[in-house]
């Protein structure tokens, strides 16, 4: 009787350091997830300070009196526009660029259907 008596009490020592053991892990993740919120909380706050900012900078009066206080710009005239059809044709002779190797290859490749149109080849 004494040697279950003795296997109980071990036991429940053993449960009592257990239970222990998980409300302290407990207790620190709690105060992980405090931290981490304080951490969320001071992110949103420096984003919204950051959005202000930019709004302010990206203000169109601002940039307007910056560039008149810095850039020699002078108006536009309605004679600074030519037609479309006034523009030179382009050269027959430009030959495409195998410089750029996707390029190319999507030049020379056959022309291929597409998935959104159903036998639309390009």
């Amino acid at each position: 009787m004494r040697l279950l008596h003795l296997v109980v009490v071990a036991a429940l020592v053993c449960a009592a350091v257990y239970v222990y053991k998980i409300k302290f892990d407990s207790a620190l993740q709690v105060e992980r997830v405090a931290k981490l919120r304080s951490e969320i909380r001071r992110e949103r706050d420096a984003i919204a300070t950051l959005r202000a900012e930019w709004s302010q900078l990206d203000n169109p009066i601002r940039i307007q009196g910056l560039a008149q206080r810095h850039l020699a710009l002078k108006p536009i005239d309605a004679t600074q526009f030519d037609a479309l059809d006034r523009l030179p044709e382009r050269p027959a002779d430009a030959a495409p660029d195998f410089n750029d190797p996707i390029g190319a290859m999507i030049d020379l490749a056959d022309p291929v259907a597409t998935g959104s149109t159903p036998g639309a080849a390009r």
